[in-house]
């Protein structure tokens, strides 16, 4: 009784139930003292109190489903995330989650790549998904150097078990830059328990990183086998027309319309992170904002400086080299070489086609830059692309191309 009244309060009553035949229905129900209790033909059952101020002992803490909040951001959206050939893969594999999540092949998502290129924003962009259609599930975005730092705090406060139920609670759990659990034994330790019970009841689990699992050194083989068993999709720098896409939508949302010669120089130069997009469009805005001054082209290149490391005066052999070794996707080496393929030698020869005409070098010294040519080959060439341009739509259209980026470029005098 003393325990009784410890956990129930002091108006806690027993009840004795004294079935008299296992056939009948009815029972009498007597108080477990001298006072007089109401006799009741109700079966009593687990949960019910005889009064409300009695604590329910049956009414277990933390079976209720707790609403965990979300961290998400709500700006990250599908909506205005630009598709490309760069990202198309992961978008799609996002939606699908989105629409079942747990219950795909996509369970893990690991979503890889270098950094600016939108992981955070598709994995948010996932949870934002499922908070809109499943209410009712419980989603969580956290980083790992939160998850970290919570794991410490917890060790020191013997409260390990607390935080792994929190976790378990999670329908969607979103877990960013996870290579920074690299060689963190303990954290890589409880982090694998949460995985483990949140796959095994077919929760969603999304995790990003700046490269693919096999390539996550100082993580335990257990967890990047489990990273593999969903889908690992990576996030390439996009192309020249994602990227127009991309700062075009940015525009607009800050009810800007820049003129086209102006986007096309930013996104020609900024080639492999989204953030520098960002950041170049901010400082514009600011740069005419407190300074008074029309977004020209000069205002650009001054702006574009500060987020492009190296800066030549004037357009080098090397750099129509790289350009156009790019765009014909071959080494650059191969241009000096002496290989005859057909698309090494059309590579080569619009590339002194170019030099010649954008860079004011000699014949003599096109011909060493390729290789130790002489003169005469770098006229044939020239002259080789200049006839062929006359025929050939397609390569005029090539050497416009090239030629447009060249100048666009900062390497323009």
């Amino acid at each position: 009784r003393t325990t009784i009244r410890q956990e129930l309060g002091n108006k806690a009553k027993l009840e004795y139930q004294i079935l008299t035949n296992k056939s009948s229905v009815s029972t009498t129900a007597a108080p477990s003292n001298n006072n007089s209790g109401q006799v009741t033909d109700s079966t009593y059952t687990p949960g019910m109190v005889a009064t409300e101020n009695i604590k329910n002992p049956f009414i277990i803490p933390g079976i209720k489903k707790v609403k965990v909040e979300p961290r998400l951001n709500p700006n990250y959206l599908f909506e205005n995330y630009i598709e490309g050939d760069c990202n198309r893969l992961a978008r799609s594999a996002g939606l699908a989650i989105a629409k079942n999540p747990g219950n795909t092949s996509f369970n893990p998502l690991v979503i890889f790549g270098d950094v600016g290129l939108g992981k955070t924003h598709l994995a948010q962009a996932i949870g934002n998904e499922v908070m809109e259609k499943w209410p009712d599930k419980n989603i969580l975005y956290v980083s790992t150097e939160k998850f970290t730092n919570q794991i410490i705090q917890s060790i020191k406060n013997n409260a390990v078990n607390d935080l792994v139920t929190y976790y378990q609670l999670m329908d969607v759990l979103i877990v960013d830059d996870i290579q920074f659990l690299a060689n963190r034994t303990k954290t890589q330790e409880i982090f694998f328990h949460v995985f483990n019970q949140l796959h095994q009841n077919n929760k969603q689990i999304i995790l990003t990183s700046d490269r693919p699992p096999k390539d996550l050194n100082g993580m335990e083989e257990r967890l990047i086998s489990r990273f593999k068993w969903g889908l690992s999709a990576d996030l390439q720098a996009p192309d020249l027309e994602t990227r127009m896409a991309i700062f075009e939508a940015k525009m607009s949302r800050e009810g800007l319309d820049l003129p086209q010669d102006i986007t096309e120089f930013i996104c020609y130069n900024i080639k492999n992170n989204i953030r520098e997009l960002e950041g170049v469009l901010v400082s514009l805005i600011a740069q005419s904002s407190l300074n008074r001054r029309e977004i020209d082209l000069d205002l650009t290149k001054e702006v574009i400086k500060n987020f492009v490391k190296h800066i030549n005066k004037e357009i080098t052999v090397e750099f129509i080299q790289e350009l156009v070794a790019d765009h014909f996707d071959v080494p650059v080496e191969k241009l000096q070489g002496k290989t005859r393929k057909r698309q090494v030698v059309i590579a080569r020869q619009l590339s002194m086609f170019l030099t010649k005409k954008l860079t004011g070098k000699s014949l003599k010294a096109i011909g060493e830059n390729f290789g130790g040519r002489d003169h005469s080959t770098v006229i044939h060439s020239c002259k080789t692309v200049q006839d062929l341009m006359e025929t050939d739509a397609i390569l005029k259209d090539t050497v416009a191309e090239l030629e447009k980026k060249i100048k666009l470029s900062l390497n323009e005098k």
